[in-house]
């Protein structure tokens, strides 16, 4: 039977010849000088290893992609394809780490970034993803250790620094954390995460006007960071800076859904309040008690109350007493707005009756025995009334209209 030789047989045919000649010809040189056969070898290794190695660093950018592109299950078979072809890249190994990580398999994850380590004592991004892994853990003191290690490698890089005064913050070191931002602030001038970690510091240690100071330069540093806008406004409202703050805050707010940042409406409400536009923040707030989430919203319905009894409006004022004594017996704000809403009617022993309720219920809240110490001194009760005013004053020594009110009713004695 006559068989055509196809263009694949051909192929084959011409391969096989050529390896013949090539064994022949080896063989000659071999014959001729044994020498060149071991110095050949060791060239054919090395072009062996060359590509091998291009071949791992193209499954390595492969897997880089698949990793940012989320396909991580496809990402980790080929990074332990590139692994497999060149075992010795330490950035192959960190990437491995990266993809276990998220993997939530943060023990396989540290050894991967290790093992980067061990074939590169210097790799940056091993030290910073292990600094990640310790804090997970908790770990914070090895976490800041780990992210020193990077930032002492990568002077040039922010991101380090910054997760180490984290750490300390996490920890309590405010000083050390400062200090770490501090040294490093005139390489890093121009870098908004810097003044923003400056003003959490500040904040943690109450002094919101220094926190506002921080945050407003991170802003112009980072206009379109929504966060510092966030931690900015809380700042203002903290330092009673209210007017600048309600200005933040409507920033923040221009392209919001009303209802979708239900924390900023409230700041904004509060800053409406001080700054004596309540009809402005009743128009929030009735917008807060709406739906589902607005009926349990306790702090909506007690600041709508408050503001109702400001502009006057006393029917809506006992609709929200009436609201909260119902959704919520056990806590003081009905109870607080009922009494606002029996003594505006005269009714004084009632208002007394409610504030004794809600002076019970929140021990650690001067504003019930502040309002129950005015009614007694309305009953003419100015020895129970100087009292009431004395613990409102012991609960919060900072309270001013706590000590006018009772050298007040001191003096009337």
């Amino acid at each position: 039977m006559t068989h055509r030789n196809s263009p694949a047989r051909n192929t084959r045919m011409i391969v096989a010849s050529g390896l013949m000649l090539a064994g022949a010809t080896i063989g000659l040189w071999g014959c001729a000088s044994p020498g060149h056969g071991k110095v050949t070898s060791e060239h054919l290794a090395q072009a062996e290893q060359r590509m091998s190695d291009m071949h791992a660093a193209t499954e390595w950018d492969m897997a880089k992609q698949q990793f940012l592109a989320g396909d991580l299950s496809k990402s980790l078979k080929t990074v332990d394809n590139s692994i497999a072809m060149s075992s010795s890249v330490a950035k192959s190994h960190a990437l491995r780490g990266r993809i276990l990580y998220e993997l939530g398999q943060p023990d396989a994850a540290f050894e991967a970034f290790q093992r980067a380590l061990a074939i590169d004592p210097e790799y940056v991004e091993a030290y910073y993803y292990i600094g990640v892994i310790h804090e997970r853990y908790r770990e914070y003191d090895k976490s800041m250790d780990s992210y020193l290690a990077a930032a002492r490698l990568d002077p040039g890089n922010a991101q380090y620094p910054l997760a180490a005064a984290e750490m300390l913050i996490e920890t309590g070191k405010l000083d050390e954390a400062e200090q770490i931002l501090l040294d490093r602030q005139t390489r890093f001038e121009h870098n908004a995460g810097f003044r923003q970690t400056l003003g959490h510091i500040a904040q943690m240690r109450g002094d919101d006007d220094l926190a506002s100071k921080h945050f407003a330069e991170a802003r112009l540093l980072a206009p379109d960071d929504e966060s510092i806008m966030e931690d900015l406004a809380i700042a203002q409202v903290g330092a009673e800076h209210f007017a600048e703050a309600d200005y933040t805050l409507g920033q923040l707010l221009k392209d919001v859904h009303p209802g979708d940042r239900r924390d900023l409406e409230h700041l904004r409400v509060r800053c409406l309040i001080e700054m004596d536009r309540p009809v402005e923040a009743r128009s929030i707030l009735l917008e807060l008690t709406k739906g589902i989430e607005g009926a349990n919203d306790i702090r909506a319905w007690f600041d709508l109350g408050q503001v109702a009894y400001k502009i006057g409006d006393m029917r809506r004022l006992k609709i929200t007493a009436s609201r909260l004594t119902a959704m919520a017996p056990n806590r003081y704000e009905g109870y607080f707005l009922m009494a606002a809403w029996q003594r505006q009617n005269g009714d004084l022993k009632g208002a007394l009756a409610s504030l004794n309720k809600a002076s019970a219920m929140t021990p650690d809240e001067s504003s019930p025995m502040l309002f129950r110490g005015m009614v007694l001194r309305e009953l003419g009760q100015k020895d129970d009334a100087a009292k009431s005013f004395a613990e409102a004053l012991r609960i919060d020594p900072a309270n001013h209209d706590a000590e006018l009110l009772l050298s007040a009713v001191l003096e009337d004695n």
